[in-house]
């Protein structure tokens, strides 16, 4: 073979050999570029996915804290809500105190009530014979409205036999509180009314003024 041949053939497999070497390049470049890309687009949606977690995860803070806020102000709102009422509750109780003194201390007024607490009391309990516990400053006062009691509840019962009334003469109710209404004193003091009892004492109707100032407060909160 003559060497120009030879050189025509070796040049012949370098051209095969560089051109299927720059296929295989181009081939790597391609596979490159896609792995990169594929690389690229996973690592970019991780970045989103990692962008998104913290926006929620900050979202949720930033709602906890104006949860938290909200019902901070709720319950700084109820509270004022709840000490005005009990203010306003408190102001309630403390003129109601007053005016029972008042009331115990005007004796036309004080008797017309005792006649009506008691007669209250016989029609509640209905029974023949009663004992009625009262303070010791009330006493003469109670024993002159007995047979007024007794008759007013006759005549309202239509009945011909009079109920027996007895006035507990060896416990008496607390006194008049020392201080004019009780608001303060520790020491016990009732500001007027009975407390009855049946003769076997299993029926007991405290209808004093303290008694019916304490339903009033149950009723106002």
């Amino acid at each position: 073979m003559k060497d120009a041949d030879v050189s025509k053939q070796i040049q012949q497999m370098i051209k095969f050999i560089r051109q299927e070497a720059e296929e295989k390049a181009n081939e790597i470049s391609v596979t490159a570029e896609e792995e990169f890309n594929i690389e690229k687009l996973q690592l970019l949606e991780a970045e989103k996915k990692k962008i998104k977690q913290e926006y929620e995860r900050k979202s949720k803070q930033i709602d906890v804290r104006r949860k938290i806020e909200y019902s901070m102000q709720l319950n700084a709102s109820r509270i004022k809500v709840l000490q005005a009422q009990d203010d306003t509750v408190n102001a309630m109780k403390e003129a109601s105190r007053k005016a029972l003194s008042r009331l115990a201390n005007d004796k036309k007024v004080y008797r017309k009530l005792l006649r009506d607490l008691i007669l209250q009391g016989l029609v509640r309990m209905r029974e023949p014979s009663v004992i009625i516990r009262c303070r010791e400053s009330d006493k003469k006062l109670i024993e002159s409205l007995i047979e007024e009691c007794k008759k007013d509840y006759m005549d309202k019962m239509r009945l011909q036999q009079p109920p027996k009334i007895t006035i507990d003469e060896r416990v008496y109710l607390p006194p008049p509180p020392k201080n004019g209404n009780g608001a303060d004193s520790l020491e016990p003091f009732c500001n007027g009314g009975v407390v009855m009892a049946s003769e076997d004492g299993k029926i007991v109707l405290e209808n004093t003024l303290d008694a019916r100032l304490d339903i009033r407060k149950r009723l106002l909160g």
